[in-house]
This record gives C-alpha cells, sequence and structure tokens, in this order.
C-alpha cells in the first residue's frame, strides 16, 4: 500500500507545512462568515469559532473540496494483522485513513488521536520528530477537537500497548465541527436495564436531531443498515421467484387501494388536482392486465392519518400481485418471504419483541375473523346479521359504537381491539367481511366475507393480503356499495375509479396480492418500540417558537 499525498493539487489544505506557512495566502472568505446569521453559539462554539479563526490566520483551510482517502479504518487495522500473520517481515503497510475524532489524548511530543469512520475506530500515532514541528503544533496548541473530521497517513504499527495504530507522517484537517457532539451518559439499574441520561438523552431530539443521533449512537446506525439489508433480502427473494420490480405513480389524479384519507396537492401549470398515493394496489394490477405475471414495487405511501407507535403520515410497503394464485398462495409466499429475511439478516427464526419471544418459522397459524372474535371476546358475531343487531348487542355489553357505523366496521372494531393485540406469535387472519374488503372475491357460498387475509405478529398487523377481485361488473358494485356505507369525508370511503375497471374489463388473470408494511417488519425484526425507530426522518410536531 503506498502513500500520496492526502489533498494531491491543493496544498493549502495541508494542517501546518512548511509550503503552506511559507506561500499560501489565507483562504478567501466573506466578511463576517464565522457570525453565522441567527445562530447564537454556546460558549463551546464560540471556543471552536476562535479556534477557525486562528486556523484560517495561519493559512489553514478547515473544509477542503477534496481528499484523497485510502482505507476504511477497519480495512487499514485488517492489512496489518495480516502483515503481522505472514511474519511481518519487511516494511509495514503504509495507510491513508480518514475520519471524525473521538478521542485526543495529548501528552507533551506524543499524542494519541482516536478517530472512526462507517468501518470502526482507529489509534493514530502523532510525534513530534515524525509527523513535524508545524503540524504537531496544531494538535499541540488543542486547534484540532475531538469531532473534527481528518486524515492521516503513515505506516502501521502496534504501540507497547498493543494497539493496532497508525504512526503518522502526515496530517489534514478535513471539517471543523463548530458544534461538540453530545455525550449520552449510559448507567445500570438494578434490575440490569441500561438508563441513559444527559444533554442528549431526550427521545425526541434525536428524532429532531438525527443527524447528531446516527454520529453519537453506533446502535442507532446499525439498525438502519440491518433495515437496508432487510428491504435487500425481500428484494432478492422475490425476484429469484420470477418478480418484476415496477414503479408507480406517487402523485395520482384519483387515489385508492385502500381505506385512508389522502394528502391533497395541486398542479399549477396542469390546472390538476392530486393526491399522494395511499396504496400502489390499482396500479399494480393493471399491469397484470398488461401482461405481466407478477409484479412487486417497494416505496413510500403517504395517509393523511394520525401519528402513533405504529403509524407515521409517510412510510414504506411492499406490495406485490402474482397470477394464477388465490390467498393461501399469498400467505405462503408471505411467510417464507418474512423467514427469508430474518434468517439472512439476523442468522435466526426466532426473535425477542418487545419482551417476547416470536417464532417466524413457517408455517404461520391460521384462524378466520369469526373464531378469532369468539376466542378473545366471547361473541359471534354472525348470529347478528345486519348492523342495527349487531349495535344493539355490543350496546348491551357496555360498548355502544358510532351512530350509524356500518356492520363490517363493527367487526372490525372488535379485531382491533380484542384480538391484535394478543396475536404475538405470526398468525394470519382470514375471511373478512365483505363491506371492509372491497378489492376481495367472495368466499364460496358465503356471501358477506371475502377471500382476505391480514399478517399479525408481535401484536400488530404487519401485512394484508387478497384473492384479487377481477370480475369488472362485481367491481363496481362494489365501489358503489362503499359509497352508500360510508360518508364521502370518512376514511373510508373509496372513489369509484373508473379507468380502473376500465383496465378489467379487458381481462385480469385470477390473482393474488400483498402488502406489507416494511417499516413495521423492520420494527419486528429488530425489536424497536416505535416506527419513529426504523425511520431516518420521522414526521413530528412542530416545535412552539
Amino acid at each position: 500500500m503506498s502513500s500520496v499525498p492526502l489533498n494531491e493539487g491543493e496544498g493549502s489544505i495541508a494542517v501546518g507545512s512548511t509550503a503552506i506557512a511559507s506561500k499560501a495566502e489565507p483562504p478567501h472568505r466573506p466578511d463576517g462568515l464565522s457570525e453565522l446569521a441567527g445562530w447564537r453559539a454556546n460558549p463551546l462554539e464560540q471556543e471552536r469559532l476562535a479556534k477557525l479563526a486562528r486556523l484560517e490566520e495561519r493559512g489553514v483551510c478547515a473544509y477542503p473540496a477534496r481528499v484523497s482517502r485510502g482505507q476504511g479504518c477497519a480495512e487499514a487495522a485488517h492489512a496489518f494483522e495480516q502483515f503481522e500473520a505472514a511474519g511481518a517481515e519487511g516494511e509495514a503497510p503504509t495507510v491513508q485513513v480518514s475520519g471524525r475524532i473521538r478521542r485526543l489524548n495529548i501528552k507533551g511530543k506524543l499524542s494519541f488521536l482516536h478517530i472512526a469512520d462507517e468501518s470502526g475506530r482507529l489509534q493514530l500515532l502523532a510525534r513530534l520528530h515524525t509527523l513535524g514541528e508545524e503540524r504537531y503544533s496544531l494538535i499541540k496548541e488543542k486547534l484540532l477537537d475531538v469531532d473534527d473530521f481528518i486524515a492521516g497517513s503513515g505506516p502501521m504499527m502496534r504501540t507497547r500497548a498493543g494497539e493496532i495504530s497508525v504512526d503518522l507522517r502526515d496530517l489534514r484537517l478535513l471539517s471543523k465541527a463548530l458544534s461538540p457532539l453530545p455525550v449520552i451518559k449510559q448507567q445500570q439499574d438494578e434490575a440490569g436495564n441500561i438508563i441513559e441520561h444527559g444533554a442528549f438523552a431526550d427521545i425526541e431530539t434525536r428524532y429532531r436531531r438525527r443527524y447528531v443521533d446516527l454520529a453519537v449512537n453506533e446502535e442507532v446506525r446499525e439498525v438502519f443498515r440491518q433495515r437496508a439489508a432487510i428491504i435487500a433480502r425481500i428484494r432478492q427473494f422475490l425476484d429469484a421467484r420470477g418478480f418484476l420490480e415496477v414503479e408507480t405513480p406517487i402523485l395520482q389524479p384519483l387515489y385508492g387501494g385502500a381505506a385512508a384519507r389522502p394528502f391533497h396537492t395541486r398542479h399549477n401549470q396542469l390546472k390538476q388536482e392530486l393526491y399522494l398515493r395511499i396504496s400502489f394496489e390499482l396500479y399494480l394490477k393493471r399491469l397484470l392486465v398488461g401482461g405481466y405475471d407478477a409484479v412487486y414495487e417497494i416505496g413510500r405511501d403517504f395517509r393523511n392519518e394520525g401519528i402513533s407507535w405504529k403509524h407515521n403520515p409517510e412510510f414504506t410497503m411492499l406490495e406485490f400481485y402474482q397470477a394464477y394464485i388465490d390467498y393461501r398462495g399469498v400467505m405462503e409466499l408471505c411467510e417464507a418471504m418474512v423467514a427469508a429475511a430474518a434468517e439472512c439478516v439476523f442468522g435466526s427464526l426466532n426473535v425477542s419483541f418487545r419482551g417476547k419471544e416470536l417464532n417466524l418459522q413457517p408455517p404461520w397459524r391460521r384462524i378466520s375473523v369469526r373464531e378469532a372474535i369468539r376466542e378473545a371476546y366471547g361473541l359471534d358475531y354472525r348470529q347478528f346479521a345486519d348492523a342495527e343487531s349487531l349495535a344493539a348487542e355490543l350496546t348491551a355489553r357496555g360498548e355502544p359504537p358510532t351512530p350509524g357505523q356500518p356492520w363490517g366496521k363493527m367487526v372490525e372494531g372488535l379485531l382491533g381491539k380484542y384480538v391484535e393485540p394478543a396475536l404475538i406469535q405470526p398468525t394470519f387472519v382470514i375471511d373478512y367481511p365483505r363491506e371492509i374488503s372491497p378489492f376481495a372475491k367472495r368466499l364460496p357460498q358465503d356471501d358477506s366475507h371475502v377471500e382476505r387475509f391480514e399478517a399479525f405478529a408481535g401484536g400488530m398487523e404487519i401485512g394484508n393480503g387478497f384473492s384479487e377481485l377481477n370480475d369488472p361488473r362485481e367491481q363496481e358494485a362494489r365501489f358503489r356499495e362503499m359509497a352508500a356505507l360510508f360518508q364521502a369525508e370518512d376514511d373510508d370511503s373509496a372513489p369509484l375509479d373508473e379507468d380502473y375497471l376500465r383496465a378489467l374489463r379487458y381481462g385480469m388473470p385470477p390473482s393474488g396480492g400483498f402488502g406489507l408494511g416494511i417499516d413495521r417488519l423492520v420494527m419486528l425484526l429488530t425489536d424497536q418500540r416505535s416506527i419513529r425507530d426504523v425511520l431516518l426522518y420521522p414526521h413530528l410536531r412542530e416545535v412552539p417558537r
């Protein structure tokens, strides 16, 4: 591994080099740049601003445009371990590393700097006689701070204490951190729980300043690495089974495919009223009409609804649709896909979520809506054939429903209140009321229920699937039935999509479809208590000014 100048062609970037000291002009900057508009620097930040001014007076560029980077911290350490394993003959490898200073230990003519990049941490050994007086003076005079980004190069070595280090021959400042990162202190209570405290322990502040949260919490960064790996494995799973990944419109002239309130917007030039999509469903099924056998999309949906530990206004969904299978085949795909993601990323089908142990091994339990409510609530709702009689029964039990609520919505309410929280082990609840399932085929010999399932685990719904309704006449009737049951302002209202009906009239093969909440699956597999913990930038209320 050979060494080249860390910022080739940009001598002004060097920290305290002789050439700079004699030739370089102070870098140009607008007057008053250190006085940032609207920013009231605290004493620590004022101290760092003063250091920045001193650096610039010396001709040091604190924010260079580029750097030649050779190795990551972990790669550099591994190269030295291989050198030692081979007998440590010849010259030790010379490396070029970059990262954020996480620790500074200045001891006269010898100093230790620990830097970190995404791969890990590495110690840099700075010595006056090898680094040179000009460069070393910036360490000795404390012009470099913890949290600054630097680059260093030199041969690898192992210190007397046994730590792999870079014996610095060159040093560059890459970015001066004007605000110090917070220190999160951890304490273990009597029960063994880790309690965090300090200036950055408030969880909402961490959501608002995710960049800081990531910088100081390796475990948070790991969650998002795992999220990416889960999504990659899902893609691999579907691609291997012949699915085609596609993209459908986010801005739609007519929202549909789910029971949700949309966000509304307008295209000024075209003078069109548009909606952010609440689902991919109707656009993906048009592609089955167009001749594809299996399609999927992973992307964002937007729903103008409440916020909770499992709800965010924008969230990531997977939806797939495949011709010539029904909802039973979709359930088999779902459980196999989730198990494959868990095993690939975590090496196990047993996961812990909210203090409960879950086993994702297929096959998952299947239970009908009717049986699940009867088990959990002691009510056979099928004995009450209309909304009036079911409402009277619920009222007699001390749980009067909202006046005018449809029969299917009352059943769904019972499911959400009494069944869902108890579904800890992976479970498919199947055969839903037709009234709340406008895109699913009817059950044979049962006009009031459809071939639909919802997948539950950890006490929450993670997915929803159907045997897809492909009769254009019945689909139109379902749209009109929904319009009659629900008011236009209800979240469950479904506008009639004439173009989708037109597509069905050209013929869509028997198909099965499925939607999976990616965020909820990541919560489940990484044991995160809130959807905000698996979204890099969750939506939050405005902070009062």
